[in-house]
């Protein structure tokens, strides 16, 4: 979210981010915005922790190709660290390319690392990203997220998303049909 940037941007390193761990035996995520020099571990992040319980997409691309792309630059993502290591990323886009829709942001992509689940990484990420699309104006923010995954769904709920449609069946992923549901969050008016 920091174009250009050399030096990481740090958006949110508050202790109480890590709310997944209530006790404290893990350390706080630092999320900051995305580097060109992140461009391998997040490669080697979206390959080995693919799967079809999250994304309708084939297997991503062998490690030989770029993470960022013209779809995704490093502005776009968001990057959460633990002691320094790379646990998890979240892409930001425009679902729409022309100006009536320029108010509407969407997460596109939101990984961690399975060691590193259930420690509050994903709802780190969610959050900063949501506060982040704010300060850049945004006034709603819109996601997909396959039917049948409960735990993605559950942490959107807890950030304040809501179920806003349900397209059903409509991947069919190692056999089965799967929905895909469209969650939004609108965004209070910013304070200027």
């Amino acid at each position: 979210m920091v174009g250009g940037a050399v030096e990481p941007s740090v958006i949110a390193a508050d202790p109480a981010a890590a709310l997944g761990d209530p006790h404290g035996r893990h350390p706080a995520p630092l999320i900051r915005a995305g580097l060109p020099s992140d461009d391998r571990a997040l490669r080697q992040l979206a390959h080995s922790s693919w799967s079809h319980v999250h994304n309708p997409m084939p297997a991503p691309s062998p490690l030989s190709e770029p993470f960022f792309n013209e779809h995704h630059q490093p502005d776009d993502v968001l990057v959460a660290e633990i002691d320094g290591e790379i646990v998890g990323y979240l892409l930001i886009g425009r679902p729409y390319p022309m100006e009536t829709g320029s108010h509407v942001r969407q997460i596109q992509g939101l990984d961690v690392s399975p060691r590193a689940r259930r420690r509050g990484v994903g709802q780190a990420l969610v959050r900063a990203a949501v506060r982040e699309m704010s300060e850049r104006g945004a006034q709603r923010v819109t996601l997909r997220v396959l039917g049948h995954n409960r735990s993605a769904r559950r942490l959107y709920e807890s950030e304040g998303f809501v179920v806003e449609g349900t397209l059903p069946g409509e991947f069919v992923l190692d056999g089965e049909r799967v929905d895909d549901v469209l969650m939004g969050l609108r965004l209070p008016p910013r304070v200027q």
